[in-house]
């Protein structure tokens, strides 16, 4: 993850279709080249220090802000495959859980592709797909994490019908019963142009935060993404530019 990712305004203002700019009370902006790759506007290292202080500072504006109650249940979602969001998802409940004394619970709900297990250490042994199809309480499905008050509920065990799982009635009431158990719920769900796992879930949480790929994710596929989930009703509290790169000299991005 780079050094500099972070929630942008709007995509794009050199878009031609001004409906789908994302309304947000958030910061930045993304820039879109004449090969209609997206890019960001400053230099950004890889390096996990420094990763660490800016998922802080994505914390800080989306679950922390100072003026007004911030949402409490947030999906994270890419555009396309390969955009780091689940890492971004985990490593945000993981600062998120450090800086409040808050419960925090993880959902991985990637079922295609379901990496959170991996980056927490644990299995995916008894998770989401398993108290969507059993009884228990949410809680007794989840597993806890590398501190006291952070949690991860991992997909769990995959089945034929694991796919169309998450459009079934259960879903509302396993997160209404997860809202009840937990101070906050960061959902990781799949790409938002190659499945509709991100609007279904999108509708019953407070909102959604896009993944984009710096140097990677085209105009055409964000714009696409954005008009899917203004369409549905989801919110989208703003965006997460990640892979930064510096494709153009510094003394250009100034004059933006």
């Amino acid at each position: 993850m780079s050094k500099n990712f972070e929630l942008m305004q709007q995509l794009g203002n050199e878009a031609e279709h001004a409906r789908t700019a994302i309304p947000s009370p958030n910061i930045g902006s993304l820039l879109i080249d004449r090969d209609n790759n997206v890019y960001s506007k400053k230099l950004g290292l890889a390096d996990d220090s420094v990763s660490r202080e800016e998922s802080l500072k994505l914390v800080q504006r989306l679950f922390l802000p100072q003026r007004a109650k911030g949402p409490r249940a947030v999906v994270f979602a890419g555009i396309d495959r390969g955009s780091g969001c689940s890492r971004i998802c985990g490593e945000t409940a993981s600062v998120l859980a450090e800086n409040n004394p808050g419960s925090v619970c993880v959902v991985d709900a990637d079922l295609r592709a379901p990496s959170l297990p991996q980056f927490f250490g644990v299995t995916n042994h008894r998770g989401l797909t398993d108290a969507l199809l059993n009884e228990g309480s949410i809680r007794s499905f989840a597993k806890q994490v590398r501190r006291d008050n952070l949690w991860l509920l991992s997909c769990g065990s995959l089945a034929m019908d694991s796919r169309n799982i998450l459009n079934s009635k259960d879903v509302q009431v396993r997160f209404a019963e997860l809202r009840n158990e937990f101070d906050y719920i960061l959902v990781d769900v799949p790409p938002v142009n190659q499945y509709a796992d991100a609007i279904a879930l999108g509708q019953i949480v407070d909102g959604l935060v896009l993944v984009v790929e710096a140097n990677s994710t085209r105009k055409e596929s964000a714009l696409k993404a954005i008009e899917s989930l203004r369409v549905a009703q989801v919110e989208v509290l703003g965006a997460v530019l990640n892979k930064r790169t510096f494709p153009i000299p510094e003394l250009l991005y100034r004059r933006f």
